[in-house]
């Protein structure tokens, strides 16, 4: 007899709170800017996905350049990809 795998649908807002206490570096990559990200660790979010992050930089894809922000709120309008960024 087979057994079934059950498969449950993680929500957006447990992954955040997963890259939260985890203190993971993760990348955003943002609406609208395809030669722009920002890398930092997430300290707060909200219900309408803006981030506090800490450590801050904004990495440009084209000039292959790191500019250090620091502590930044980035409103959640302006995400479109987050994702862990290995360092």
């Amino acid at each position: 007899m087979a057994t079934k795998v059950q498969r449950i649908m993680t929500q957006p807002i447990n992954l955040i709170f997963r890259f939260l206490q985890s203190k993971a570096r993760i990348q955003i990559w943002l609406f609208e800017q395809k030669d722009l990200r920002i890398e930092g660790r997430i300290i707060g979010f909200d219900e309408y996905m803006n981030l506090v992050l800490d450590e801050a930089e904004e990495v440009s894809i084209k000039k292959k350049t790191r500019k250090a922000l620091g502590l930044i709120l980035l409103k959640g309008d302006n995400i479109t990809l987050m994702m862990n960024a290995g360092k």
